[in-house]
């Protein structure tokens, strides 16, 4: 047989012959359907399949693809003959049989006889080209082999041929039958050389019918936040879908699309059970607040009230809801003030995680609190024959709802007490007997004011003879226990757990909930079972009993984690205060080496309050509005401000509070330190070089605002100053201002309307208001000289080092000439310049080291080259004193034996301020106790450290200060580092 038997053309190129037109309208999705076909046949052909080949067979006779047998029968085991082969092709590629003709040469190959129109159809169509092309026979009656089915399989699906081969075929298919036993086309112990049986074919014809019909969508997965949807169909394909505008969570939303020419509508709903958003924040009463969000969240974060903040506001708890999806936030009864009356609000919503962890919460949130409501009575209960409860529908105020006279009970006054339990529960202490019952109330009033309408409540009182039972208990690590009974509890009189011994630290008692903390360390749960005890558990009929409950621990096994750093600028210092997500260790978070501050350059801030990045003040807790500490919130605050721009900080090795305390993985936080500092002008003046026009520019401290309220583009913010006349500037023609740079303002007026500026402008000042910065600060000093030159002044000159001085500009300088500066006649190299804040600050490299007992000045050239980027040059021969800002450096650090005086030396006269931590001695590695340093007797270069022990004889010790303020030299400079071996 030749290997040519069998070939299908490229949809693109099939030539059709003898005219042949009605095969056209299915031939060219010939080969894509085959394609597609075989593609899943790989997963369907020989394995399990929903249709055994009996079924399969049935569907294909009901399409009129397969008939089977006169007797009924479908032949399954039967050989599959040429024709059959070509019959079932044109059924399942939707080919049109080719009547009134016989192009073969086969005896008893007529056109009138069946096989004819659909081996006319399958030649014309370049699927099948007979057995011998040059004679035109086609072999109808022969049988067809696996191999040759195969081959036919491969080239239609554009299977690579693979160059190894392990099978039975003859070699010019076994390469055909490797890439279809590859694919799981054929199966790898079928014999290739075989004759295909009727059973097999069915197999792959169903396969290919399925493919030509449209495939129904069976499954959808929602991805990437509810813009992706990817539709599972029928055939194992994935159709990924792009939407333009998001779902919207658990909600059903239509999505069309196009897949292979059919179009496609499905109802499609993103299931989500994790919140991917705030939904809203409401406020019916002016203590709670509730917080909604589209999914559910974590408990542990969204009840940690610390994470939700609304100014001057305080709140108690956050309880999460049954259904985990909204957290009502109830003001503490204390707070220095309630949410804000019917008037816009914001609550800053920090580190509250959804369920699943992929999401953190950190925004902000306007709301409105609107209280309209009269408080409610929702329940009143009978505690007994002597007491009873009674709740409101919100928080009520203690002073109305403890007064004994807004209670009535069938008419007459109670004799009797109440305990209020903040927010909104009354238990009234009275004897009541045994019945049905009417309490009248009034005067009960909730924080809008609105008072309880009078209303009658029928309740039933029962004699109660039995005292509390415990209904569950639960724990919150080893530190915390919750017991619930099965009615309100009056009074417990110990709590104790395993031993008498490890008595509960504090007892709280929440209507039928005791919450017990065993917050010493020596009294906390150990981590198997323990056996919880109460002594004396009271109701409100006096009904006792001592009670005990098992419970194992559940620990605490979440890491804590940094959810965000909030900025505060203040007047001598930047506070960066980080959020926990949970309460942290209190010795971790005053270790200073578990803080690393860097620049955005990467390298570690060196100033400001940071050692080598660590920072010198001591980290503390934040504060609430009760000036309380906050054990979820670190305060890292600098010595200084810092200044503007973005900073990285670096966090590790801090615990939670869990019992066995979990370690946070390091975090590097991104920090962006905005200047708050009021803005200010730098300089104003004119340029009359123009012909036309007069230029009048203004320069700010830094960048200003372009929109807003606090733009600096409106010419109407402008004005000037002769004497104590304000003026306007003729602004009728003139357009609006522009910016020159991003803090330089020009102003442009046409000559022709401002004839006499020159004498105008003369020791005249611009004034300037409303102008703001980027950052929303506004202008301070509001006037300011308008010059018509402009020179920029050095401000000062510090030796940083001998042979380094810091030369700061009171300008934007871009270009420095070196030569233009002499420092006590040393020649230098000027470095990169900096500017910040209106000023530029150039660090230069003497060629030789300068006096440090005489420092001498800065002399600027008389004709100097260095200019800002609007070309202004420095102001000529400026003559500016060097200042010492060298540190000092401790020299050696001695004591005598015996003594309890470590006597550390510096290169030049000191000041000392004595801080315990910054004073470190260590004796054989470790850190003995310092009480004290002050400035040595008689020297002015001393620093004498006070230790509790004097250092033995003989071993090795060493002394310790960071640099920072403790000691200074008489400029205030910080002295660098110390570690000195102590001789």
């Amino acid at each position: 047989m030749s290997d040519k038997s069998y070939q299908i053309k490229e949809n693109n190129q099939v030539m059709i012959q003898g005219g042949e037109k009605k095969v056209m309208k299915k031939i060219l999705s010939v080969a894509l359907s085959t394609a597609m076909a075989f593609s899943m046949f790989a997963s369907v052909a020989f394995g399990d399949d929903a249709l055994n080949t009996q079924q399969k067979f049935d569907v294909l006779k009901e399409k009129g693809i397969f008939t089977g047998y006169p007797d009924g029968t479908a032949g399954l085991d039967k050989e599959m003959t040429r024709a059959e082969f070509a019959k079932v092709l044109v059924g399942i590629m939707g080919l049109e049989p080719i009547e009134g003709k016989a192009s073969f040469k086969d005896k008893n190959y007529k056109a009138d006889k069946w096989p004819a129109p659909y081996v006319e159809a399958v030649y014309a169509a370049g699927l099948m080209e007979g057995k011998n092309t040059t004679k035109m026979i086609f072999d109808f009656n022969g049988k067809i082999t696996i191999q040759e089915m195969a081959k036919v399989l491969v080239t239609a699906q554009k299977l690579e041929i693979p160059t190894e081969t392990n099978n039975n075929a003859s070699d010019w298919a076994k390469g055909y039958v490797q890439a279809a036993i590859n694919a799981g086309l054929v199966d790898a112990k079928a014999n290739p050389k075989a004759n295909a049986s009727r059973s097999q074919l069915v197999d792959v014809a169903y396969t290919i019918y399925l493919s030509q019909q449209k495939p129904k969508v069976v499954s959808y997965d929602v991805k990437e936040d509810g813009k992706v949807v990817e539709f599972k169909l029928a055939n194992n394909e994935v159709v990924k879908v792009t939407l333009e505008t998001a779902l919207k969570a658990n909600t059903a939303t239509e999505v069309k699309f196009t897949h292979n020419n059919y179009e496609y509508t499905e109802s499609v709903t993103w299931v989500v059970t994790a919140a991917t958003k705030i939904d809203s924040v409401s406020a019916t009463n002016y203590k709670e607040l509730t917080v909604k969000f589209d999914g559910e969240v974590e408990a542990k974060s969204a009840e940690n009230e610390d994470n939700y903040k609304v100014t001057g506001v305080t709140f108690e708890s956050a309880t999460l809801s049954a259904d985990k999806r909204s957290v009502s936030l109830l003001v503490a009864q204390n707070s220095v003030q309630d949410l804000p009356v019917q008037k816009d609000a914001k609550v800053e919503i920090k580190g509250v995680k959804n369920s699943d962890g992929s999401k953190t919460f950190n925004e902000t949130v306007t709301f409105r609190a609107v209280d309209t409501q009269l408080p409610e009575v929702t329940e009143v209960k009978g505690l007994g024959t002597k007491a009873f409860k009674v709740v409101f529908s919100e928080p009520v105020k203690s002073t109305t709802a403890s007064n004994i006279s807004n209670y009535k009970i069938d008419g007459q006054a109670v004799s009797g007490w109440v305990k209020f339990t903040y927010p909104n529960v009354a238990f009234i202490t009275t004897n009541i007997a045994v019945g049905e019952h009417t309490l009248s109330l009034q005067g009960v009033e909730d924080y809008a004011g609105f008072k309880v309408s009078p209303t009658d409540v029928k309740f039933t009182v029962a004699e109660d003879t039995t005292a509390p039972e415990v209904v569950s208990v639960k724990t919150k690590d080893l530190t915390k226990v919750e017991v619930e009974f099965n009615e309100s509890v009056k009074s417990v009189d110990k709590v104790y757990h395993t031993s008498s011994s490890k008595t509960a630290d504090k007892v709280e008692i929440k209507d039928n909930v005791v919450v017990l903390t065993f917050s010493t360390e020596s009294k906390r749960l150990s981590v198997g079972e323990n056996t919880i005890y109460l002594e004396g558990v009271r109701d409100y009929s006096d009904n006792s009993a001592n009670r005990e409950a098992k419970v194992t621990p559940v620990l605490d096994t979440e890491r804590p984690t940094v959810n965000g750093v909030d900025v505060e600028v203040k007047a001598n210092s930047t506070a960066l205060t980080l959020n926990f997500s949970e309460d942290v260790n209190a010795d971790d978070i005053k270790n200073r080496d578990n803080y690393i501050l860097k620049n955005s350059k990467g390298e570690v801030v060196t100033d400001k309050g940071f050692n080598k990045g660590k920072p010198v003040n001591t980290p503390v807790w934040a504060k609430n509005k009760q000036n309380q500490d906050v054990y979820s919130r670190v305060v890292v605050e600098s010595i200084g401000k810092l200044p503007a721009g973005k900073y990285t900080l670096e966090v590790s090795n801090i615990r939670d509070r869990a019992a066995i305390g979990n370690t946070m993985v390091p975090q590097t936080l991104s920090i962006d330190v905005t200047n708050t500092d009021e803005l200010k002008l730098v300089r104003a003046w004119y340029d009359d070089t123009d012909r036309d026009d007069l230029y009048i520019d203004i320069q700010f401290n830094r960048a200003v605002a372009t929109s807003g309220n606090g733009s600096a583009l409106d010419i109407n913010k402008y004005s000037y100053v002769t004497g104590n006349v304000y003026k306007v500037f003729p602004t009728k023609n003139a357009p609006q201002p522009s910016l020159r740079n991003a803090d330089t303002v020009r102003i442009t007026i046409p000559k022709e309307d401002f004839k006499n500026y020159a004498a105008e402008l003369e020791n005249a000042d611009i004034r300037v208001t409303n102008v703001a910065d980027q950052n929303g600060n506004y202008l301070s000093a509001l006037q300011t000289e308008i010059k018509n030159s402009v020179e920029i002044p050095v401000e000062s000159a510090k030796a940083t080092a001998a042979n380094k001085v810091t030369v700061e500009f009171k300008g934007n300088i871009t270009s420095v000439v070196s030569g233009d500066f002499t420092f006590a006649g040393i020649r230098a190299v000027a470095g990169e310049p900096t500017f910040s804040d209106g000023k530029t600050t150039v660090v230069f490299t003497l060629n030789t080291d300068l006096n440090l007992a005489a420092l001498g000045n800065l002399t600027i050239d008389p004709k100097p080259q260095t200019a800002d980027y609007l070309g202004h040059k420095i102001e000529a021969g400026q003559t500016v004193a060097i200042k010492d800002g060298i540190a000092p450096k401790a020299v050696s650090a001695s004591t005598v034996t015996g003594s309890v005086y470590v006597d550390v030396k510096f290169n030049e006269a000191i000041k000392v301020y004595y801080t315990p931590d910054a004073f470190k001695v260590f004796v054989n590695g470790t850190s003995v106790k310092v009480k004290g340093a002050i400035l040595k007797d008689g020297t002015t270069d001393t620093a004498q450290i006070w230790l509790e022990e004097a250092i033995p004889a003989g071993v090795k010790a060493q002394v310790s200060i960071p640099s920072g303020k403790s000691i200074v030299d008489t400029e205030d400079n910080a002295a660098e580092e110390v570690f000195e071996t102590i001789q």
